[in-house]
């Protein structure tokens, strides 16, 4: 029997006091930074941007490229699961992810998969992809970073438990047969937790597609373009606070090095953790602690928080879309 909605039925959200926490402890965190920074916060120079701003622009342009080719990467997911869809289309339903950046992992993006319910793509084909995704990226983030790892060996530490992390799933999902595992759950008795445990073999079970030579090796490529591009608008934006300082391959070890750090510290965006090391690393590369702060704002500015920008910006966009997914979940 099927169950109809009404049209303007609202999709699943992040519970409003959920939102008000997690908002509420970020500005209690900046103030905390604003506070314990004070003096060299006061010190900062914005001068050297306003005349080098051609260079920040080039930087926010760099960080489009990476969300671009993230796009070009998701449309050869969906065309591995058998689904040819419009350019725009999926550009906008996986950016509109970037919404949900400042979940934990970001497994907040995962809600992207409620616009591909009435195109006949399963929720846990969407997650598989998405999981395959966060382990190539991290695995992106573990190859530049390598790039100044004898010069880091604090970090290393951190290097090896995301590497080790990284190739036990992906060794996981390969040599586990998930498809059995998942058909077996589901013919037993379902408690809450069998349930939970159902699903997560039936998106390990569509993750292991994407783990073909072809389709891997084009998205660690197209990974490493994306994130590469990144890395190197933060080499434009610290030659124009000094000149020179930080080469392409420095730039790419601290940008990974701290991406890694706030993805393993598990805070929503990995506010906090990455900033603090990436600050501490410009610092260690010859820059003062004002440098570094400014540095590290303007980074996270035009990778983290114009992702999120342009992530609430396609919600709207795609908010007949959004009726539709809301009605397919009732029908």
């Amino acid at each position: 029997m099927t169950q109809n909605a009404p049209p303007d039925a609202p999709a699943s959200q992040v519970p409003a006091w959920r939102r008000a926490l997690i908002y509420g402890l970020l500005a209690l965190f900046a103030g905390w930074c604003a506070l314990a920074f004070r003096r060299d916060i006061a010190q900062i120079d914005l001068a050297p941007l306003k005349a080098g701003w051609v260079a920040v622009v080039a930087a926010g342009v760099l960080s489009l490229l990476n969300y671009a080719l993230r796009v070009v990467r998701w449309r050869l997911y969906l065309k591995q699961l058998g689904h040819v869809l419009p350019w725009r289309f999926v550009s906008l339903t996986f950016m509109s992810g970037f919404a949900f950046t400042l979940s934990p992992g970001k497994v907040g993006e995962v809600v992207r998969g409620r616009y591909y319910l009435p195109h006949g793509i399963s929720l846990s084909s969407v997650t598989g992809a998405f999981f395959v995704e966060r382990l190539l990226d991290l695995l992106v983030m573990i190859m530049l970073a390598s790039a100044v790892l004898a010069e880091l060996k604090q970090y290393q530490f951190f290097l090896w438990v995301a590497l080790a992390l990284v190739g036990g799933l992906l060794a996981g999902i390969a040599l586990v047969p998930w498809a059995d595992v998942s058909a077996r759950l589901a013919q037993q008795p379902h408690g809450g937790l069998l349930k939970l445990v159902q699903k997560v073999a039936a998106m390990l079970a569509s993750a292991r597609q994407f783990l073909s030579p072809g389709v891997l090796l084009m998205g660690l490529a197209l990974g490493v373009v994306a994130w590469a591009a990144e890395a190197i608008g933060l080499k434009l934006v610290a030659d124009v606070v000094t000149p020179d300082l930080l080469s392409i391959p420095a730039a790419m070890g601290v940008y990974s090095i701290a991406i890694i750090v706030g993805a393993l510290s598990f805070l929503p965006g990995g506010l906090g953790s990455t900033e603090t090391v990436m600050a501490a690393l410009l610092v260690t590369h010859g820059y003062s602690t004002p440098q570094a702060i400014l540095l590290t704002l303007v980074c996270r500015l035009l990778t983290l928080w114009l992702a999120v920008l342009i992530g609430w910006l396609c919600v709207w966009l795609l908010r007949d879309e959004n009726n539709k997914a809301v009605q397919a979940r009732y029908v």
